[in-house]
């Protein structure tokens, strides 16, 4: 299959090209050439199905015209070695649980996905990759976890200084070997920016050998939607879910509408973000205006200029009233979450990070206008990894910390200081 530009449907690369180089020259975003539909006979049977098998089918309808069939079942199952389970909180009232894995955020299934297929498509090279990425919090903990000390690779992680949670930063970095941090003075679009000015010069990206494990990435994206069908098939049979998403750079939405390509029969999609509401805006409007990012609770979502937006209006067809029409758009103070996070501790004894409240808080605003839906809110992190708003709302040790998070306390935090400056990063990436 042919990959093209969201920005010049006449740039078309191949799998490899678009998933090593990430991002095409004209600074658009790759999509397949043709969106694959799965047939009637997976349909018949997904309910059945183990979250492997479709985590196979999905991958199969994306790239099996590029991998082989036993290679892309060794990748999906390496990748989905822990669950998500779907956890009722009430009637109606589903948490999709995304935590589960080595680093406590959903970011590990595209990560850990993404790896093995770059260490596939780089097989028998003897040229090393730079992973480039930047985070508000979770992805580049999880892309370090994944390529950590994964041969012919280094990772560059770029972060936000003053901007993750204090474990959060631990986990870009403490690690050390072939990753290292750049802490970044400035805020996460600033770290968006500065990466992919790094890919638009090609001297540079061709030097460098870079690659991204942003979202801007179509392999972080395919395996995120594996999730979607999982969870849906665990609602009785006949009941539409609503989507309820936690949203900042909008990968995960974008993931649960290729899901919905694939046959996968879902009512609505809500994008739940905090007051970096760029998208619910441009919902009500029409009218999109990216702006610079605010600081929340929720910094994982706080996104200015969300980079997944072209690709959603690719699948809309660049129609607002299609995209309005499926993507219902809410939006959240932190003051609304930090009552939230409390709320659903009390109420149903649930302790919700506060990603998941300001999902949380869509979910029940969208049940309380359209009685008698099903809501799966994606629960995208571990509430221990925010432990400092946590103990202020529901006490001190209310929430325990899992081991392979709580080691990382100790150990010394290594990162490299570097204004938002393009310059700045072009120059230390060249020395």
């Amino acid at each position: 299959m042919l990959y093209h530009s969201t920005n010049n449907p006449a740039h078309r690369v191949d799998l490899k090209e678009a998933i090593l180089r990430s991002l095409p020259p004209d600074n658009g975003l790759y999509m397949p050439d043709t969106l694959p539909v799965l047939g009637p006979d997976f349909w018949a049977i997904w309910r059945e199905l183990s979250f492997q098998e479709i985590g196979y089918a999905v991958a199969h309808a994306f790239f099996h015209e590029d991998v082989p069939a036993a290679d892309l079942k060794s990748i999906v199952e390496g990748t989905l070695t822990f669950d998500a389970p779907l956890v009722t909180l009430a009637p109606g009232d589903h948490i999709l649980e995304l935590f589960h894995g080595p680093t406590l955020a959903f970011k590990d299934f595209g990560a850990r996905f993404m790896a093995r297929l770059m260490a596939w498509l780089t097989r028998g090279e003897d040229r090393e990759l730079t992973v480039l990425v930047a985070t508000s919090g979770d992805t580049g903990g999880a892309v370090a976890s994944a390529f950590h000390r994964v041969p012919g690779t280094r990772v560059i992680i770029l972060y936000p200084k003053g901007k993750v949670s204090g474990l959060q930063e631990k986990q870009l970095t403490t690690l050390g070997d072939n990753i290292t941090a750049l802490e970044i003075d400035g805020t996460f679009d600033d770290c968006q920016r500065l990466v992919k000015s790094a890919f638009l010069d090609r001297e540079l990206s061709e030097s460098l050998n870079l690659t991204s494990a942003n979202s801007i990435n179509l392999s972080r994206l395919v395996p995120q939607s594996f999730y979607y069908i999982h969870s849906a098939r665990q609602l009785p049979a006949g009941v539409e879910p609503v989507f309820v998403i936690p949203s900042g750079n909008f990968g995960n939405l974008t993931a649960g509408l290729l899901a919905m390509q694939l046959g996968l029969p879902v009512k609505k999609f809500v994008a739940a973000t905090n007051i970096n509401d760029v998208v619910p805006a441009y919902l009500r409007s029409g009218d999109y205006q990216p702006r610079p990012s605010a600081a929340t609770i929720s910094n994982a979502m706080d996104v200015g200029a969300p980079s997944n937006f072209a690709r959603m209006q690719a699948l809309f067809g660049n129609s607002w009233e299609s995209m309005k029409g499926k993507i219902e758009g809410m939006s959240f103070t932190d003051d609304q979450t930090r009552a939230a996070v409390r709320e659903v501790k009390a109420l149903l004894d649930y302790e919700i990070d506060p990603h998941g409240a300001v999902g949380w808080l869509a979910a029940r605003k969208f049940r309380a206008a359209n009685p008698g839906n099903a809501t799966i809110t994606l629960e995208t992190a571990h509430p221990s990894k925010f432990l400092d708003v946590m103990e202020q709302e529901i006490g001190k040790d209310a929430v325990a910390i899992p081991d392979r998070l709580a080691v990382l306390a100790g150990r010394e935090k290594v990162a490299v200081q570097l204004p938002a400056d393009e310059a700045a990063l072009r120059e230390w990436l060249t020395k």
